[in-house]
């Protein structure tokens, strides 16, 4: 049985139908989820998009981190369910404490719109198992606010348990260690900054972003 994907939408998401559209291609179902919905049992797997969560006026995530959908994916993690927050859905889920660190405007106040290639540095997350370790990924990042950061204690803590997802090959918004993703202590909930979505197929220039959703696919049909 295909894995049903949600999608979660706030006011200024604008990546959930490349999502939508993407695990379709590769075999999954998805639904779009409104913000205001607090009911994800029909999932296998939730994503949280790209975006502009609530035009990220106070700052980003903010004030997407209390929309009643965030107490369920809250819920669904905490159950084991994959959940993966692309670029804006990553500073959400930072936000709603379900990742550790924070991101912040990048080195030179300069919004970074290209590819960039990425290194896988764990297979223990939903969105890299069954990638090697080690595998190189082109993928593109549209953001200002991607420079991942925390402190000297999370830092080590993310290394200890091996939640360091993937990595900057050349460093393109000074993200501390190079971090261009991390995952949860129990490797289920994922946020990374490059958009995997914008990455599936060679015609756009990469298709490798079909690699970390197929492995998400995997994991939450298993």
């Amino acid at each position: 049985m295909a894995a049903r994907v949600g999608v979660v939408v706030f006011p200024g998401t604008n990546c959930e139908h490349d999502v939508v559209w993407v695990v379709e291609q590769l075999g999954g179902d998805a639904d779009l989820v409104w913000h205001s919905d607090t009911d994800l049992s029909a999932f296998d797997a939730v994503v949280v998009p790209g975006g502009f969560a609530h035009g990220d006026y106070l700052r980003t995530g903010a004030i997407a981190r209390f929309s009643p959908v965030m107490g369920a994916v809250g819920a669904f993690a905490a159950g084991g369910g994959p959940v993966v927050g692309i670029c804006n859905g990553f500073q959400v889920l930072t936000e709603a404490g379900l990742l550790p660190g924070a991101l912040q405007k990048n080195a030179g106040l300069k919004f970074r719109c290209e590819t960039v290639a990425c290194r896988v540095a764990t297979d223990r997350s939903s969105l890299t198992h069954g990638v090697a370790v080690g595998t190189e990924l082109a993928l593109p990042i549209n953001h200002f606010e991607g420079n991942y950061t925390c402190d000297a204690e999370t830092l080590a803590r993310l290394h200890d348990l091996d939640q360091v997802v993937l990595r900057y090959v050349d460093n393109p918004n000074g993200s501390v260690d190079d971090i261009a993703g991390v995952c949860s202590e129990a490797g289920n909930v994922v946020g990374l900054m490059p958009h995997p979505e914008r990455a599936a197929e060679a015609i756009l220039g990469s298709a490798d972003g079909a690699v970390l959703l197929r492995a998400l696919l995997t994991r939450a049909a298993a």
